[in-house]
């Protein structure tokens, strides 16, 4: 395997994490909801975050 095919397979799995950091993300947010919570749990602030990382490696990985 060579390298650009490396780099595809990280891009996809990167958007695959993405996608489940945003998953839990409104997880915890419906949760907060549920429970009648007006703040942004801070749990929530952690993975959304996270997510803006990746987000941020697959910007670089795609356009650089």
């Amino acid at each position: 395997m060579d390298h650009s095919e490396d780099v595809k397979r990280i891009i996809e799995d990167l958007e695959a994490i993405a996608e489940r950091l945003n998953d839990a993300s409104m997880s915890v947010l419906a949760d907060a909801i549920e429970r009648g919570l007006s703040d942004r749990p801070a749990e929530e602030k952690r993975i959304s975050q996270a997510r803006r990382a990746v987000e941020k490696a697959l910007h670089h990985l795609r356009h650089d």
